[in-house]
């Protein structure tokens, strides 16, 4: 009896389609599902399998979303939406960006990634298993992983702007005054591990607690997770932004703020803990005289309501660089009034 390349390949399909869906009838199951367990099928390897296709969506939606924030920020048309309208990020920033991103996520987020899902598999999480939970047991699970990180991460990055943690680690992050979508993840190695454990350990911590967590959940969770963050750098407010639907949704006019004005805004999805601790006052007083500015100067012309706005945005970046100054521990720099 002679065995070819494709009778091997197919026995060993067989084989693993025997051991890990033995007692399912595939048949019956949705297509995103068949896929799913043909994916397990031809890798022959749930560890690799698992670990592969972590990886894999998490570069895909990154950078998938990512995409039409560039092609954006290159159509002025788009402009009236920037908050920072004379900031525009060039191409070699752009690129620049994209090299410290891709290093963190080979170097901190791959490791990350790959090691997540055999701690969370002893906790009882499901990997390879088929058919997917229902739709009304991973809506409250992806709540509770959205609370949980904003909490977390509140409480994370107020921890980063402080003395050395600052200077040392959470400065690489606040290079650009005015962010855009690639830049969600440009930080140092050791902020990405940081605020990256209030993504994984809601999953892993409710995993341990319920035994009840599919993978496929923790995927849903990770994607909007990073649209999330890539969307609250972007640099634009849309009318059809997600803030001007969920009121308590931070959004990129949150975010922006934060890195314009360096301090307030600490959270992520959610006003929330911001509100509470009194975190934002900053931002909300330079909303009220946004809007006051607008309504005194609906007479004027473009011109001299652009100007009055970039003397407001340099006012308030000028505040920011002060308390910067401060954080880490130098001579604050010094105030700026009025940009010509």
């Amino acid at each position: 009896m002679t065995f070819n390349a494709t009778t091997v390949a197919a026995a060993a399909a067989h084989a693993a389609q025997t051991q890990l869906y033995a007692n399912i009838d595939l048949t019956k199951l949705s297509w995103l599902e068949q896929m799913w367990a043909a994916w397990y099928i031809w890798i022959d390897n749930p560890i690799i399998a698992t670990g592969l296709m972590s990886f894999l969506l998490h570069e895909f939606v990154y950078f998938g979303r990512s995409i039409p924030w560039i092609i954006i920020d290159a159509i002025p048309y788009f402009r009236r939406w920037k908050l920072q309208p004379n900031k525009v990020p060039t191409a070699q920033e752009q690129w620049e960006c994209t090299k410290m991103v891709l290093f963190s996520h080979f170097t901190i987020e791959l490791p990350a990634i790959w090691l997540f899902h055999p701690m969370a598999e002893n906790f009882g999480m499901s990997t390879w298993q088929v058919p997917f939970p229902s739709w009304t047991t991973m809506l409250p699970q992806i709540a509770i992983f959205f609370v949980f990180e904003d909490m977390f991460h509140y409480f994370a990055h107020q921890a980063l702007h402080t003395g050395p943690l600052y200077k040392h680690i959470h400065k690489i992050h606040h290079k650009y005054s005015a962010p855009f979508g690639l830049a969600a993840e440009y930080a140092h190695p050791a902020e990405v591990f940081i605020l990256g454990t209030g993504t994984i350990a809601g999953p892993i911590l409710y995993c341990w607690y319920t035994r009840n967590l599919h993978i496929f959940t923790v995927y849903i969770w990770i994607t909007l997770r990073l649209f999330q963050a890539i969307d609250a750098h972007s640099g634009y407010d849309f009318p059809w932004s997600l803030q001007h639907i969920i009121p308590f949704w931070s959004g990129a006019e949150h975010h922006d703020f934060h890195h314009m004005a360096f301090t307030n805004n600490f959270s992520t999805s959610f006003r929330w803990c911001d509100r509470i601790f009194g975190t934002d006052d900053k931002y909300r007083d330079y909303r009220a005289r946004i809007s006051a500015q607008k309504a005194a100067m609906k007479n004027k012309s473009k011109s001299e309501r652009e100007e009055a706005e970039r003397n407001l945005i340099a006012e308030i970046e000028a505040e920011g660089l002060r308390a910067e100054a401060i954080a880490e521990g130098s001579t604050p720099a010094p105030k700026i009034v009025k940009v010509q």
